[in-house]
């Protein structure tokens, strides 16, 4: 008799257990968003704008901490548009960028319909906006960013036999070098479809920078950053923007980083980096505390 009640109170401590197992990430993840908003809530207040934030990072949300791995599509398009929509005209908008990239159509929409916001757009980049990123960063009034934060190249990238990608101005390279008589059909349509991909995202770049740094100037940022200048995953520093005539500021708000802190990583079996949240100031020796005594 009691070893059939130990069985069964066992039975219920392994269902209760699982059932906290499962619910553990949800409810982490809910502490978190919550946290986030209430975050954005106080910098609207303090900034006077409206906080948007599309930051793309590897949360621990899923059964297991399954990570998703992000990137900006139509579904992120979406809903910044819609949330630049609803954003009176006069109030200025502050959108924190962090991301890989992702589709240029996605990516598109977002840069145009913040450029055509009639107030003040700032682009704030705590760590690197790639390829995509880059796009809608462009479109804002002013880009601030952490002194080791970098944007990246707007060379399309095209696909390729076999779910490989190839950038756009390496197919015209290899066909130039090669000739065009002695490539074959679906290499020759590649390169057709290069040429218009990156006259189309060189216009594109135009558009958004024209007012802000001149037609010429404007044109000459287009062709660095779009025709194969950079390899693709090239880190562009502050220092390289600023070079080409782009308006960056490296006063990246507090809050901001506060907020990245709320998008944690997912763990990995890779080696942790780890550190204190403050250096620890070294003691001074007895010699040096009494000769503070003596010579205040």
């Amino acid at each position: 008799m009691f070893l059939d009640v130990y069985t069964d109170i066992l039975g219920y401590l392994f269902w209760i257990l699982l059932f906290i197992a499962m619910l553990s990430p949800w409810l982490s993840m809910r502490s978190l968003q919550h946290a986030r908003l209430r975050l954005i809530e106080f910098m609207e207040r303090k900034y006077g704008s409206r906080v948007i934030t599309m930051i793309h990072r590897q949360e621990k949300i899923g059964l297991l901490g399954v990570p998703i791995y992000r990137y900006i599509d139509i579904e992120d398009s979406e809903a910044i548009i819609r949330a630049i929509r609803t954003t009176p005209p006069n109030m200025p908008i502050m959108l924190i960028l962090h991301t890989p990239g992702g589709l240029v159509l996605a990516a598109s929409q977002i840069a145009k319909a913040l450029k055509a916001h009639p107030a003040k757009k700032v682009v704030v980049v705590p760590h690197y906006a790639m390829s995509g990123g880059t796009l809608i960063a462009l479109a804002a009034d002013e880009i601030i960013m952490d002194p080791n934060a970098v944007l990246g190249p707007l060379d399309p990238q095209l696909g390729g036999p076999g779910g490989t990608y190839f950038p756009a101005p390496s197919i015209l390279r290899a066909v130039e070098i090669k000739g065009k008589d002695k490539v074959d059909d679906q290499t020759l349509i590649l390169a057709d479809m290069a040429e218009k991909a990156i006259r189309q995202v060189k216009e594109l770049v135009i558009e958004l920078i024209r007012d802000k740094v001149g037609e010429e100037r404007a044109q000459q940022i287009a062709d660095r950053l779009v025709s194969g200048y950079y390899t693709h995953d090239y880190p562009i520093t502050v220092e390289e923007l600023r070079e080409m005539g782009l308006k960056v500021s490296i006063d990246v708000p507090p809050e901001v980083y506060e907020l990245m802190m709320l998008y944690p990583q997912a763990r990995t079996n890779r080696p942790g980096i780890e550190y204190l949240p403050y250096p620890i100031v070294p003691r001074p020796t007895t010699r040096e505390t009494r000769s503070e005594i003596v010579f205040p």
